[in-house]
């Protein structure tokens, strides 16, 4: 995905943690945040509600991409029932092209 961004000419940067990634994207105030929601650390789930429930990250869209068909369902049902929330969230399921990657980060931003 990295080299793939870069190759369209987006700035990246990437975290392994995801402990670290509400810190960093509060300091950061990305353009746009894509996250895998599994994490070895901690859930995505838990890295999107931070940053959804902080009025200085909440406006940052944010692409949630997992293989995972029960968080999926339980991330697109948090969308569904709570638009306002989690305005800007959008969900996409692997396998992915990475040129749906691309569209959706192109109409995001």
């Amino acid at each position: 995905m990295r080299r793939v961004l870069e190759d369209e000419q987006y700035q990246v940067s990437i975290l392994q943690e995801g402990k670290d990634a509400f810190a960093t994207a509060k300091s950061m105030i990305p353009d746009l945040l894509i996250l895998d929601l599994k994490l070895g650390d901690m859930s995505g789930q838990e890295v999107l509600k931070q940053i959804k429930s902080d009025t200085t990250t909440a406006d940052i869209p944010v692409i949630v991409y997992t293989a995972a068909v029960l968080e999926a369902e339980e991330v697109s049902r948090s969308i569904e029932s709570q638009p306002k929330f989690y305005n800007d969230v959008h969900l996409l399921r692997k396998p992915f092209e990475l040129t749906a990657l691309l569209d959706k980060v192109e109409e995001l931003l």
